[in-house]
């Protein structure tokens, strides 16, 4: 028996095609994950599911029941976890049950739930004050009360580490009961294997239903089968580190951090408390390396990129760029770094063309030379048809390419890339790590921080950070060795088990 039956679906948005003549059929008490990357389909196909959004063309079948015209008896046997949680930042965490039992119209039962989610110590918190784990699993919290028998949860993972990932899938799975359809949108291609079945979208379209065993049994194998769905990745010459000049130096630590803490003070009983965002940072990064920040959210890596930036000040130590001291001579220590950070820091309003004029501006580009640089810049990324574009009507791709544009305009050494493919499709994020390895091996030196497991492996060097403090700093073979496991995913969750055993 199926939950939801889909025939020849179709959706438009303008001139935009986001679901393709799809057809498909989600089994009943199965787990299946819809996995593509942004603009792939999986949220516009959960809306129609759900009848949040009405469609131009075709039938869907959910419960039994049409969507678009019978919403309010599917209601209440659905229950849905949309992006971002859909939790009340400014409630607390048991105000957010009481809000969604009351809409629900179910009981005030909330031990079992609190103590799965292992939130009960933290009723009283707003949910704005939890680290993105513990929103995560308050939203599902939120999602099951009245055990729905159609839970649908739209990218829970997303911007949280491996550990929490794992965590949100064996609750899930130990908190529904048997006959419960679960209906899991995901970006990682490496969660996969964690689904009864596996809906692989692109373009608005299906190109892989079934066991994710049966297209392939590792995680990295599946990565490489869904590319050959997609068409193919042909590894081409980087002519984005072909245009790159190299800057010679002496220096054997292009990048630096000496004792790099950052504290937070606080009154409780009238005593002062200290947390430590950061505590004693100390790394040297050689110039052509390819350096890798991970550890689980709120483990001090976004404290740790402010403070090598410029952009937060340090309790104590400092960081240098180029032998510049990031506290006594900031202007010319960032003059060295080129900075991409989460989500892009582009200016919607602006072209691609304005945008490049604006950074190349801002990172001190003589007015006499900014027209040429531009220029070169625009022919190096492939931007002549789309110069005149305002950068939010982009695809994500291309709003990416631009972002790691707008940050190498000024030729900079140091590179600094914080989640820089989140949300990317897999070729784009093959394309863009064709990029970044190229750039190393002209000398540039990259700071990268990702929750995608795979992509450590691209690094020369991992520093794993957990409670503000680097718990191991290697190679990613020397990593996996220590933890004795066979990735880097396995590797990341045994070392910070280790850590909090000690």
């Amino acid at each position: 028996m199926n939950t939801v039956e889909i025939k020849n679906l179709t959706k438009n948005f303008s001139s935009t095609t986001a679901i393709n003549n799809l057809s498909l059929e989600i089994e009943k008490g199965k787990i299946t994950g819809l996995i593509g990357a942004d603009g792939a389909g999986k949220t516009t196909l959960i809306r129609l599911v759900t009848g949040l959004l009405l469609p131009d063309s075709g039938e869907i079948s959910t419960l039994g029941f049409n969507p678009s015209v019978q919403k309010s008896l599917l209601n209440p046997k659905i229950g849905y976890m949309p992006q971002k949680f859909g939790l009340y930042e400014d409630l607390t965490v048991i105000e957010n049950l009481h809000l969604y039992a009351d809409l629900k119209e179910v009981p005030h039962d909330f031990d079992k739930l609190l103590e799965f989610t292992s939130l009960k110590p933290f009723q009283e918190r707003l949910a704005g004050a939890l680290s993105g784990g513990m929103k995560q699993k308050l939203g599902l919290a939120c999602t099951l009360l009245g055990s729905p028998d159609f839970l649908v949860l739209d990218e829970p993972s997303v911007g949280v580490d491996p550990i929490s990932r794992r965590d949100l899938m064996k609750m899930v799975r130990d908190l529904i009961n048997p006959e419960t359809t679960v209906l899991w949108s995901t970006a990682y291609l490496d969660e996969a294997h964690s689904f009864d079945t596996a809906v692989v979208l692109d373009k608005g379209q299906v190109i892989y239903n079934g066991n994710p065993h049966e297209l392939a049994e590792t995680a990295q194998e599946f990565e490489n089968k869904v590319i050959e769905l997609m068409g193919g990745y042909k590894k081409e010459k980087s002519l984005i580190a072909e245009s790159y000049v190299p800057h010679k130096t002496d220096i054997e630590c292009t990048v630096e951090a000496d004792k790099l803490e950052k504290k937070y003070g606080s009154f409780f009983w009238g005593k002062k408390n200290n947390f430590y965002a950061v505590k004693n940072n100390t790394f040297c990064i050689r110039r052509g390396e390819i350096f890798g920040l991970l550890g689980p959210n709120g483990a001090g890596k976004s404290t740790s990129f402010k403070m090598m930036c410029g952009l937060a000040k340090p309790t104590s130590g400092t960081a240098r760029l180029m032998g510049f001291d990031i506290i006594q001579n900031p202007e010319k220590a960032r003059s060295n770094l080129g900075y991409m950070a989460q989500k892009f820091s582009l200016y919607g309003s602006l072209t691609v063309r304005q945008n490049l004029e604006f950074f190349a501006a801002a990172y001190g580009i003589e007015f006499s030379e900014r027209k040429k640089r531009v220029e070169e810049i625009i022919n190096v990324f492939g931007f002549s048809d789309i110069q005149e574009q305002k950068s939010e009507d982009l695809p994500l791709g291309f709003k990416q390419r631009l972002s790691m544009a707008c940050a190498l305009i000024h030729n900079p050494p140091i590179l600094f890339l914080d989640e820089p493919t989140s949300g990317v499709d897999v070729i784009t994020r093959r394309d863009f790590w064709n990029h970044i390895t190229s750039l190393a091996k002209k000398g540039v030196t990259i700071l990268v921080t990702t929750h995608f497991m795979d992509e450590a492996e691209y690094c020369d060097r991992i520093s794993l950070f957990y409670k503000g403090e680097a718990i191991a700093v290697g190679t990613p073979a020397d990593l996996k060795q220590k933890a004795d496991a066979d990735n880097m995913e396995d590797t990341f969750i045994k070392l910070i088990k280790e850590s909090e055993k000690e």
